[in-house]
């Protein structure tokens, strides 16, 4: 296979990847036995299970936070750039599992970011210096969550506990909580530390900065997603060679 073709895959390959450990960790963490919480003791693969909870939190959040950076390359044509039928298919499958987003209403979204980052006109939009971490996430948030989502994770909540006999502490815990946390870590890596405004103003036309983390820490926070800049600047680049582009500047 030449260098081109396995480029080609490796997107789809990453992004299955990341799909797949991320349905993985949800079952696993779904049904582990959280009987401890009720004053019994409860063990998995020898760790207690109250070590095991806060791991769980952690791992579904960061996996959360890698389907939707999936959705997000699948937006720009990278997961799967030879094929964009099912670079869409890869796209939607990702916001939906995320928290029944529809891709293509995130899709204009995010062109609009890309063609006026940190203006009235972005999605994302903040009012410079002084945006208030808080105030601009519940605004970042609300844009992009609906009544509809709601309804439907409402929907989706019941048949867990009902229909697959999730009990309630597990849902929570493990599929509520971490698709909220994810939102938080992709909005500050993402969206508030790359494009706040300088002291001095924005000084280029990306209104973008990238962060000075290692590649291990970038991969951990955000995907590498703060390299910022180089997703502007590059955005027919993937998230997994960010760190190259990065290199290359």
């Amino acid at each position: 296979m030449s260098s081109s073709a396995a480029y080609r895959w490796k997107g789809l390959l990453i992004a299955g990847a990341v799909i797949a450990s991320w349905s993985v960790a949800l079952y696993f963490s779904l049904t582990h036995d959280l009987s401890f919480i009720s004053g019994l003791p409860a063990f998995h693969s020898g760790l207690p299970s109250f070590l095991l909870v806060p791991a769980f939190i952690v791992l579904n959040t960061f996996l959360y936070t890698g389907l939707f950076i999936t959705a997000h390359d699948a937006m720009h044509g990278t997961v799967a750039p030879a094929h964009p039928v099912l670079n869409r298919v890869i796209g939607r499958t990702a916001t939906l599992l995320y928290a029944l987003f529809h891709f293509d209403i995130l899709l204009r979204k995010h062109r609009d970011h890309h063609a006026h980052p940190a203006s009235e006109s972005d999605p994302d939009y903040h009012d410079g210096a002084h945006a208030g971490l808080l105030r601009w996430y519940l605004r970042f948030f609300f844009t992009y969550v609906t009544w509809k989502q709601l309804l439907g994770m409402a929907i989706v909540y019941n048949l867990l506990k009902y229909a697959a006999g999730i009990p309630d502490t597990n849902i929570i815990l493990f599929w509520v909580l971490p698709s909220l946390t994810s939102t938080f870590q992709l909005f500050y890596f993402g969206t508030y530390l790359p494009h706040r405004q300088p002291a001095a103003g924005y000084a280029e036309p990306h209104r973008a900065i990238s962060n000075n983390y290692g590649v291990a820490l970038s991969f951990l926070t955000c995907y590498h997603f703060g390299y910022h800049h180089e997703h502007h600047a590059m955005p027919a680049v993937p998230w997994w060679r960010l760190p190259s582009a990065r290199l290359q500047r």
